[in-house]
């Protein structure tokens, strides 16, 4: 599927970008930082035992028009149709997650992220990195700290792998480790098959949302809220109740819940088993 100006016009309405769209980088730099403040990270499908389709139709019905966020293969996958239509040359890369890890641990291949190549050099864009994702478009060259409008990022090659990298204060902290194979979408398929449906997948297991906001981050893991304000002190307030949850998806993420009772249920059963 090749999006049409109907559903172009439909996505930046959604991230909120009225400016000049264009195959350049004033316009991927609008988009890195808009559309994930706009679309949140979210797994409310898995842990609802909903199936993630990635098919082009579903991702549009989804992340613009269903007022839904989702997680990496979702929001690259989305993100992909938009540039390729606006006419950039996008290369789909995949990622080994080591966010929290020993950055030396090998996980599997379950991150999606996109190497857009400009007039002036590549460059990767990732709108679905969760609590780290970053807001700015990202320079494939090593050793270079590269400001964003949330922390500065920078990535430290390694042979032929490269390791995107977080500045958390003084401390750089690797997200994801990746090369720069291309990607097809059976890729794709098979992890998300197992990210969203598999049995160890911690999507399955807990709530995990993510916003960047101006100024700041939020985040939901099961019922913990948290407010991460940049350079300074993180605030994280526990939910103590199923609705407190759903209200802070709804208001403070912006997302329209797939099936309330269900997530209810299944708060409810959380926090009976934690108490």
């Amino acid at each position: 599927m090749t999006l049409g100006a109907a559903e172009i016009d439909a996505y930046f309405a959604r991230i909120g970008w009225a400016g000049p769209v264009a195959a350049d980088r004033a316009t991927l730099d609008a988009i890195a930082a808009h559309h994930p403040t706009a679309i949140p990270f979210e797994n409310l499908d898995p842990y609802l035992d909903r199936p993630v389709d990635l098919a082009p139709e579903a991702l549009v019905a989804k992340l613009i028009h269903g007022r839904r966020g989702g997680y990496c293969f979702e929001q690259n996958g989305l993100l992909r149709l938009v540039l390729e239509a606006i006419g950039f040359a996008v290369t789909p890369l995949s990622g080994r997650v080591v966010w929290n890890m020993d950055p030396e641990t090998v996980t599997a291949r379950t991150h999606m992220v996109l190497r857009v190549d400009l007039a002036d050099g590549p460059v990767l864009i990732d709108s679905g990195f969760g609590s780290a994702v970053p807001t700015g478009v990202l320079d494939l060259v090593p050793d270079i700290e590269q400001p964003t409008p949330h922390e500065p990022f920078r990535f430290v090659r390694i042979d032929e792998e490269w390791r995107a990298q977080i500045r958390i204060g003084a401390e750089w902290r690797t997200t994801y480790r990746f090369d720069l194979s291309p990607q097809r979408d059976i890729d794709y398929a098979v992890a998300n098959w197992y990210t969203s449906t598999h049995p160890n997948s911690h999507f399955r297991h807990g709530l995990t949302l993510a916003r960047p906001l101006q100024g700041r981050r939020i985040s939901l893991r099961g019922t913990e809220f948290a407010t991460h304000s940049l350079g300074g002190s993180s605030e994280r307030r526990s939910l103590a109740e199923p609705e407190e949850v759903a209200a802070v998806i709804e208001d403070a993420f912006g997302i329209a819940i797939p099936d309330r009772p269900a997530l209810l249920a299944r708060l409810n059963r959380a926090l009976s088993a934690a108490a």
